[in-house]
């Protein structure tokens, strides 16, 4: 399929007010898409379905669900390199905002000094004006500008529509096997990715693998912890550290979701205690912003042997389970013809509450740029 087809299916889905998700995974050369066939509003409990999940960052609210039997599936060729931008915005946070976060930011870190946790993200939420009807043209740039991130689009009539670009895996499941990180930190990217990180992106960085690592311990046969390097998403940079290994049989996806979601990265340590001062003090709601979406229990066929030549061998495929979920981060909400974006930062006891304003402007513009 052509890249003008899709986008046309997708066009004449959304002006049927019918619910869609388009997306394309970091590094990847493939869009995708699943278009339902009604209007129908499908939820998952058990993690058990097959199709495209969207998750809200409250855990114990529902998951909406695109059933994949009530899906027609889409796929083309990414050749969206340059989409015409208008000029960049400039900083349109009120003088309010940013007296109310860095309010906020105190407020957390003279939590952190109280005991009352070790590390909480907190964000904020700033509107700008946009017209629904530019939301796949907000996507293609999205496509355009972050190859290395998970792109998507999403749209329910019942819920709402959302696009984004995200930089960080929740979970990834092939049979058996699984993957995940920890990314936290963050500074700019001024053309090299070869920085110092001071002792408090590190700390921060160390609290969100060692809650992956001993949230996941009793549920896997094996881990391993990769090194900690400095990863590229658009114009920041974040210290990563590729988690992996085997899980054991008894555990299904949904265990390990309730395991991993919200994790440190979006939420804080410890995560019930951050998550209520993040209900109580944060001043909205957060809805799916730093919730997860993806792909869960969609099949996939892998030959044994890649070379051509030997047939016989390529008859002999493997048909292993696959699912692939993303944390909801440099995201945005399009809501009444407005574009609600939104950013957070994490907050430690050395966390210095300007520098984490100036943080959250900086990731502001990863998606208010091509707006």
């Amino acid at each position: 399929m052509t890249t003008t087809d899709f986008f046309n299916q997708l066009s004449s889905q959304y002006s049927k007010s019918l619910p869609f998700v388009a997306y394309k995974k970091p590094n990847e050369s493939v869009i995708k898409a699943m278009l339902q066939d009604n209007d129908k509003l499908h939820f998952t409990q058990d993690f058990k379905d097959s199709g495209f999940v969207f998750s809200p960052f409250k855990n114990e609210e529902r998951t909406v669900l695109f059933p994949l039997d009530n899906c027609e599936v889409l796929d083309c060729l990414d050749d969206i390199n340059s989409v015409k931008t208008k000029n960049s915005l400039n900083d349109s946070f009120t003088t309010s905002s940013k007296t109310n976060h860095i309010k906020l930011v105190e407020k957390g870190i003279s939590e952190i000094k109280k005991g009352s946790f070790e590390k909480v993200v907190l964000s904020s939420v700033n509107t700008e004006a946009f017209l629904p009807s530019e939301a796949l043209i907000l996507f293609k740039k999205l496509l355009a500008t972050y190859k290395t991130a998970m792109v998507y689009c999403w749209y329910h009539p019942k819920v709402g529509l959302w696009l984004g670009a995200t930089p960080e895996t929740l979970l990834k499941t092939e049979g058996n096997r699984f993957l995940t990180m920890s990314l936290a930190g963050t500074q700019p990217y001024n053309t090299t990715a070869e920085v110092v990180w001071q002792s408090k992106e590190k700390e921060e960085q160390q609290f969100v693998t060692d809650f992956i690592v001993n949230s996941l311990k009793p549920s896997v046969s094996s881990i391993t912890i990769g090194k900690t390097n400095t990863v590229k998403a658009g114009k920041l940079l974040h210290l990563h550290t590729k988690i992996s290994g085997i899980l054991k049989p008894e555990n299904g996806l949904k265990a390990i979701i309730d395991k991993l979601h919200p994790t440190p990265a979006v939420c804080g340590l410890p995560k019930q205690d951050a998550k209520q001062f993040i209900i109580k003090h944060e001043g909205y709601n957060r809805e799916f912003y730093t919730g997860f979406f993806g792909e869960i229990n969609l099949k996939q066929s892998k030959t044994r042997n890649t070379n051509r030549r030997n047939v016989e061998n390529n008859a002999y495929a493997t048909v292993k389970t696959i699912s692939h979920l993303f944390v909801n981060l440099r995201c945005l909400q399009i809501k009444n013809n407005q574009a609600l974006i939104y950013v957070g930062g994490g907050i430690t006891k050395d966390s210095v509450p300007e520098k984490e304003w100036e943080e959250i402007v900086a990731k502001s513009k990863t998606v208010k740029n091509l707006l």
